[in-house]
């Protein structure tokens, strides 16, 4: 039997960690310059690439960090640093030269890791898989995670209509608040971290 609670509960924690509204601007300021159809596999391909990050660590996620010796924190502090680099090129406008990005697959990085499968989506789907004691839990937790990755890629499939009415200076400006948005991001992400290791400390 299905368990809408767990199904639900898992789903609105990764809808607000995952953000798929706030993911938006993120994803036209990255693939900004591309062919629509370019921009259309990307969106498939970032949500490809979270989801079998997801599906990994829901799976393997203890064994995985308890293998490399990585706690929570240091995980999310690195994904915040990450963020931080992608997110200063963003506000400088170093990824508005073709050259620069043109065979660089942003579907991978940032987009389907560290921005969708983050530190926060990968640690509530460890611990939402671990709590899931029976096979109806089973199902609604993993059944949330794929309804989750299917809103993503609804949202930035579509997402690119946007880009045919703001035209180029609107690409700019967008470009210009996704680096705002993503540096507040990637340094709240560095502060949980820091702050996560203090306490167990």
């Amino acid at each position: 039997m299905f368990d809408i609670a767990v199904f639900g509960s898992l789903f609105l924690t990764l809808f607000v960690i995952m953000d798929p509204p706030g993911i938006t601007p993120i994803f036209l300021a990255l693939t900004a310059g591309r062919p629509a159809k370019v921009q259309r596999r990307m969106a498939f391909q970032a949500v490809c690439v979270a989801g079998g990050v997801i599906a990994v660590f829901g799976v393997l996620g203890h064994q995985i960090l308890d293998y490399l010796h990585v706690s929570v924190p240091a995980l999310m502090i690195a994904g915040g640093l990450l963020l931080l680099l992608i997110a200063l090129d963003l506000l400088t406008g170093k990824t508005d030269e073709p050259k620069q990005t043109k065979d660089v697959n942003v579907a991978l990085v940032p987009l389907g890791m560290p921005l969708l499968a983050g530190p926060g989506a990968i640690v509530s789907v460890i611990l939402a898989v671990q709590k899931a004691d029976s096979v109806s839990m089973q199902l609604s937790v993993w059944s949330a995670i794929l309804a989750i990755h299917v809103v993503l890629w609804l949202v930035m499939r579509y997402s690119l209509l946007i880009i045919r009415v703001i035209k180029d200076g609107g690409v700019v400006l967008v470009t210009r608040l996704a680096g705002m948005m993503l540096s507040a991001i990637a340094v709240q992400q560095i502060i949980n971290g820091v702050t996560q290791v203090i306490r167990g400390s």
